[in-house]
């Protein structure tokens, strides 16, 4: 009887192993040599805004028209912009388009100064884009005041709009839910009317984006009592009240994250501080994660066994998830983005851009601010009351 053998094992060439590496990068990479699907919602992206400038853009640019998520048009500085492009493989190929504009208007500027002197800046032609329909939406990176009164001035506020105002989205602890933030920027010194206004707004916006029928309104103050507070926040308080939205009272500082509120009202000075803050916590969390996991043998393999666990966490609190904060209250769609935006923070706003579009958000907050004062907005082109803000 003949000995047992055992079964040979399947030997690979280095030339089959080399042929399945090459079949993994094409399926990976599929989008790179493929054309971008066709898209029906074109955004203009300010190019020259954020802190990195243009290198941010493009690549936002870049990875926004690769995933079909909307045409671009990159405005600022044609050759600069050109020679980033340059530097993308198949970037060509991709539906985006350079606007030239010969000025830029830095975030150390006065806002009123420089809106005046720079008529032909990135954050200026950018807007003129929207407003003569090149583009249904605007994304930049820049300085907020600047990109604020411009906007205001170049689209025109909505009816029954006084300022525009930044609703920025924060996680929470509850799953699948988040809570909004309006103003965290756009105006320094705001009233018990304005703050009226930006509730509206903030809870038609929260409707349109999540959702939820009957979003639950509430004011940041220092305590859950009515009493409780400074004068604009009571002033508001009894203001919101009258209203017919379902609002729920005095929300406080924890309350940004807990999901007790859908919508949480404060002045753009107050909003622009937790914003910072919370920013600032969250990447202190991450380092004290990262330095305590690097610790041990161990600790890294456990982080190995849960990375998934973290990478969850990372992307929950990341900012860049969320691209930028949309500027309620002006006539186009404007999305400002953080100074240090990267290139994927980009791609996000440019994708929440297109989206704000396509769902007529800012026609639903005319419509129901309309209903509540029926007030005509102030036209295009008009110097703006706010220009003096510096956020």
């Amino acid at each position: 009887m003949a000995p047992n053998r055992r079964p040979r094992k399947r030997k690979f060439s280095s030339r089959r192993v080399r042929a399945r590496i090459r079949l993994a990068a094409r399926t990976a990479f599929a989008t790179d040599g493929a054309p971008a699907p066709a898209v029906a919602v074109t955004i203009a992206v300010d190019a020259m805004g954020s802190d990195r400038a243009p290198k941010p853009e493009v690549d936002g640019a870049i990875q926004a028209a690769r995933h079909g998520l909307a045409r671009v048009l990159l405005v600022g500085r044609s050759e600069e912009i050109k020679a980033e492009l340059a530097s993308h493989l198949n970037a060509a190929d991709l539906p985006i388009e350079v606007v030239h504009a010969s000025e830029v208007i830095g975030m150390r500027e006065k806002a009123a100064q420089s809106i005046r002197s720079k008529r032909d800046s990135s954050l200026r032609v950018g807007l003129r884009l929207v407003r003569d329909g090149r583009a249904q939406g605007f994304v930049t990176a820049g300085h907020t005041g600047a990109a604020m009164a411009t906007a205001k001035m170049v689209l025109g506020a909505l009816p029954g709009v006084d300022r525009p105002a930044l609703a920025a989205v924060f996680p929470t602890t509850v799953s699948g839910k988040a809570t909004i933030l309006i103003d965290v920027g756009a105006n320094v010194d705001s009233s018990p009317e304005n703050l009226e206004q930006f509730a509206i707004m903030g809870e038609i916006y929260y409707r349109s984006i999540f959702g939820e029928p009957r979003p639950r309104v509430g004011v940041l103050s220092i305590g859950e009592e009515e009493t409780k507070g400074n004068e604009l926040s009571r002033e508001t308080h009894a203001r919101l009240r009258r209203l017919h939205l379902n609002f729920a009272g005095n929300a406080e500082g924890r309350d940004l994250y807990n999901g007790r509120f859908d919508v949480i009202v404060c002045d753009g000075f107050v909003g622009n501080v937790a914003l910072k803050i919370s920013e600032g916590l969250v990447e202190t969390v991450r380092m004290v994660l990262k330095e305590s996991l690097n610790a041990t043998v161990t600790r890294q393999f456990g982080f190995l066994l849960s990375r998934r666990a973290f990478d969850d966490f990372k992307k929950r609190l990341d900012y860049t998830e969320f691209g930028g904060a949309p500027l309620l209250g002006v006539r186009g769609v404007t999305l400002i983005c953080h100074g240090v935006s990267n290139g994927y923070a980009i791609k996000n706003a440019i994708r929440i851009a297109a989206e704000f579009a396509q769902r007529d958000i800012n026609g639903q907050i005319e419509r129901e601010l309309h209903a509540v004062n029926g007030k005509s907005a102030p036209r295009a082109e008009e110097a703006p009351s706010t220009a003096e803000t510096q956020a």
